[in-house]
């Protein structure tokens, strides 16, 4: 009996070794002081009249305008805009887009049991893209937008794009984006260490089995 315990008790531990936990690399836009870069974010800003030269967009001030039509900041997420002048106008008569790039990397863990839930909002309107497949669109800056993937993911680097579009506009044009995580997990790749003590556990379980048809 007691053997049939020890060996219950190492095949759990093999298999709980490979519980789900949260993906610690998806970050709410705006993780960090007002008015500096947001380092987990890169930009790619193609602005149809207006040369942006950083790659790193900016955190908000929470009482400047645009904040307030935009949804107000709070301490979970922020906007972020493509320059520190947050009010900026930008494109007067044509649309511009600007790319915000978040990696994650899922490197010892298992991609396939990889999901993560959320929402957004931009101003003007965003597509969602999970390692170049599109899992999302929506637009609005006064309420939120749903977004959510379970497949797609990849082993090592993955990376989720936000391409949002600026509508054209003379005068009173800016352009932002924010992000917030609802929900992730994923499941971590098991340790050889693992594997043997799944494997120990099944043969003691056979071992005494076997004995058992002996005696009787």
């Amino acid at each position: 009996m007691k053997r049939i315990v020890l060996a219950a008790a190492l095949a759990f531990a093999a298999i709980s070794s490979a519980h789900a936990v949260r993906i610690n690399t998806l970050y709410n836009t705006g993780i960090g002081a007002n008015g500096s870069g947001d380092t987990h974010y890169s930009l790619n800003a193609a602005s149809s009249d207006t040369v942006i030269g950083n790659t790193v967009p900016v955190i908000t001030l929470d009482n400047v305008w645009p904040i307030s039509p935009w949804l107000a900041n709070d301490g979970v997420s922020k906007w972020l805009t493509p320059t520190a002048t947050q009010g900026q106008s930008f494109d007067a008569s044509s649309a511009g887009a600007y790319t915000y790039t978040l990696s994650f990397d899922l490197s010892g863990y298992n991609a396939s049991t990889a999901a993560f839930t959320g929402r957004f909002a931009a101003d003007n309107d965003a597509v969602i893209k999970l390692n170049n497949q599109v899992i999302a669109s929506g637009s609005g800056f006064t309420a939120w937008n749903g977004f959510a993937a379970s497949s797609g993911f990849q082993a090592g680097v993955n990376t989720l794009q936000f391409v949002v579009g600026n509508w054209a506009q003379n005068g009173g044009n800016p352009t932002g984006l924010r992000v917030e995580f609802l929900s992730s997990d994923v499941t971590a790749v098991p340790e050889p260490s693992s594997y043997a003590m799944l494997l120990a556990g099944l043969v003691l379980v056979g071992v005494v089995g076997s004995r058992r048809k002996q005696v009787r």
